[in-house]
């Protein structure tokens, strides 16, 4: 299973944790698994049927967006970051 890390703002929606598992052997199927346990987690992180452009999306520390997407390859050792993007001012 591939270890999910998640930032702050989102783990109010596993129960607060900072890692989940979830099972796939690709980012898809990883979120798939994962939104059937924390369907609260959807909307923040999926527009339909592509990743939301407001979340920056990581395996192994690169980033999905220049990989294959949602394609991209997760391995059970693999672990899959997830950052909202965050904006700021006055």
């Amino acid at each position: 299973m591939a270890t999910v890390r998640l930032a702050p703002v989102l783990r109010a929606a596993v129960g607060n944790s900072k890692k989940v598992v979830a099972q796939g052997n690709t980012l898809a199927e990883v979120l798939s698994d994962l939104f059937q346990r924390y369907p609260d987690l959807k909307e923040q992180i999926q527009t339909g049927d592509e990743l939301s452009k407001f979340v920056n999306v990581y395996v192994n520390d690169q980033d999905v967006r220049y990989l294959k997407q949602l394609a991209t390859e997760v391995g059970p050792n693999d672990t899959v970051s997830l950052l909202p993007a965050m904006a700021g001012g006055f």
